[in-house]
C-alpha cells in the first residue's frame, strides 16, 4: 500500500490550480488531507473524480478553518475523534483488518499559551489512546501535521526558533515520549540522517526556494509494522500548498 499525508492549506484553492494532478499516476491507495477549510457539502466535485471508493470529511464548526479529508481506496471503518472533544475538525479514525490508521491536523501553539495548552492535552489524549490501541494488539499508523519538528535536524534554523512553539522542548519531549511507546518516525527509519528534508516552508522571505524549511509532517508506525514497511518519503517538487506530500509503502 501507499500512502500519503498532505496539508493542503486550503482544499478548493489547490482543486482551483489542478493540484491533485500528480495523483492520477502516483498510485496512492490511501490519501490523508489536512486543513481543508472546507465543510462537508462544499468539497469540490472534483475530489470525487480521483478514482478513491472511500471519501471521509470531518469539518470544523468555524468556516474556513481546520477540517480533515481521507480518501481511500479500500472498505473500512471510519468515525471522528474519540480521545478529543473534535469541534475544530482535526480528526479521522480509520479501521481495517488489525490496522487502525488516523488522518490528524494536531493543533498549532503558536498563538498564545492557551493554544499551547490545548495543544499539548490534545497530545497527551492521543499518546494515551494510542498507546491503549496498541496494548490491545492493534497495528497503529498516524500521519498529518504534527505541528513540531522533533530534532535539530528538522528544520533550518533551530537556535532562532528554540522558543518558538513547533519546537519547544515540551512539545520535541512529546515526540520522544512518542518513540519511547514504541512508534517509528518511518522517514528517520528509512533515510537515516539526512539533512535539508523539509515538509513546510513559510510563504514569507522566498523560504521555499532557499529550502529554509521546517519537517512538521510526518508518518509514524507501531513496532509491530517495522518490518512490513518498505519506503518513506518527502514529495517537496508537488506545490500548491505551504506543506508537500509525505508518504509511506508498507505491506498490510
Amino acid at each position: 500500500m501507499k500512502l500519503i499525508s498532505w496539508n493542503v492549506n486550503g482544499l478548493r484553492a489547490v482543486v482551483a490550480k489542478d493540484g491533485f494532478a500528480w495523483l492520477e499516476n502516483f498510485g496512492a491507495d490511501f490519501v490523508c488531507l489536512q486543513e481543508i477549510k472546507v465543510k462537508d457539502a462544499d468539497v469540490p466535485n472534483q475530489m470525487y473524480k480521483l478514482g478513491f471508493a472511500d471519501i471521509s470529511v470531518n469539518s470544523g464548526e468555524r468556516a474556513g478553518y481546520s477540517g480533515v479529508m481521507s480518501l481511500s481506496k479500500i472498505d473500512m471503518h471510519t468515525q471522528k475523534s474519540v480521545f478529543f472533544d473534535d469541534n475544530e475538525g482535526r480528526v479521522l479514525e480509520h479501521r481495517f483488518g488489525n490496522v487502525v490508521l488516523f488522518n490528524i491536523y494536531f493543533p498549532n501553539g503558536q498563538k498564545d499559551d492557551e493554544r499551547l495548552e490545548y495543544k499539548m492535552k490534545f497530545y497527551e489524549n492521543f499518546l494515551k489512546y494510542i498507546n491503549e490501541l496498541t496494548a490491545s494488539g492493534k497495528d497503529v499508523i498516524f500521519c498529518g501535521d504534527v505541528n513540531t519538528a522533533h530534532k535539530e535536524i528538522d528544520l533550518k534554523n533551530p537556535k532562532a526558533n528554540s522558543k518558538t512553539s513547533g519546537f519547544l522542548p515540551i512539545e520535541r519531549e512529546w515526540i520522544d515520549r512518542v518513540i519511547q511507546s514504541g512508534f517509528i518516525d518511518t522517514f528517520r527509519y528509512i533515510n537515516g540522517d539526512k539533512s535539508d528534508a523539509y515538509s513546510w516552508w513559510s510563504y514569507r522571505f522566498n523560504a521555499r526556494a532557499k529550502n529554509v524549511g521546517w519537517r512538521i509532517d510526518y508518518f509514524f508506525i507501531s513496532a509491530s509494522l517495522k518490518e512490513h514497511l518498505k519506503d518513506a518519503f518527502i514529495l517537496p517538487d508537488i506545490m500548491g500548498s505551504d506543506h508537500c506530500p509525505v508518504g509511506i509503502e508498507i505491506e498490510i
